[in-house]
């Protein structure tokens, strides 16, 4: 045991070098995330699960240089990888949706200039009533990591989702029209 720990020395000091650093740069990711969360009034939710999106990114690359560092086979390593990123590429082809969706949860909680209890209106045909103009307005209830969830005036819920959300135009209500409201309302 001694052994092994001598002729590793520099791959061992290495190892935990690259450790701390993954360690320091989750707290910054973590803390960053948060204050980003909370300046911008994002649900605490929404807030963790991008935290976790950080936490994955930064533990493949901690895995990858710990590879990098241990001089792991690359012949081997490229014949694991390719077998798994071919069954993983035809999977995701096949839900490329899914992987949209999360890709636009992310992007939304960094640029999104809406939030939860905001009134909207989605430029979208498919959900516009045109016979009644207060049906198109819609109360941001919750944001989820692949979808919005909108709620009409009417009481519907309504499933958007986040990629679906960057595509169409939407216009921020400052003040929410009621039901009841129209030019003869005093």
């Amino acid at each position: 045991m001694e052994d092994f720990f001598i002729e590793n020395q520099k791959q061992l000091i290495w190892t935990f070098s690259i450790i701390l650093v993954l360690l320091v740069f989750r707290f910054i990711g973590s803390k960053t995330v948060r204050r980003i969360g909370r300046l911008s009034g994002i649900a605490e939710a929404r807030t963790l699960l991008i935290t976790k999106y950080v936490y994955a990114i930064l533990n493949f690359l901690g895995i990858g240089a710990l590879i990098f560092i241990w001089g792991v086979n690359f012949q081997d390593l490229g014949l694991l990888f390719s077998s798994v990123f071919a069954v993983i590429g035809v999977a995701l082809f096949a839900q490329w949706s899914i992987l949209s969706n999360v890709t636009s949860g992310v992007i939304l909680f960094f640029s999104f200039p809406f939030k939860i209890g905001d009134h909207i209106r989605i430029l979208d045909k498919e959900i516009l009533d045109e016979q009644n103009e207060n049906e198109n307005i819609f109360i941001i209830e919750d944001i989820k990591a692949f979808h919005v969830h909108l709620r009409r005036h009417s009481g519907e819920l309504i499933t958007y989702p986040n990629n679906m959300m960057l595509q169409k135009a939407i216009v921020l209500i400052e003040t929410p029209i009621k039901a009841d409201d129209g030019p003869d309302s005093v």
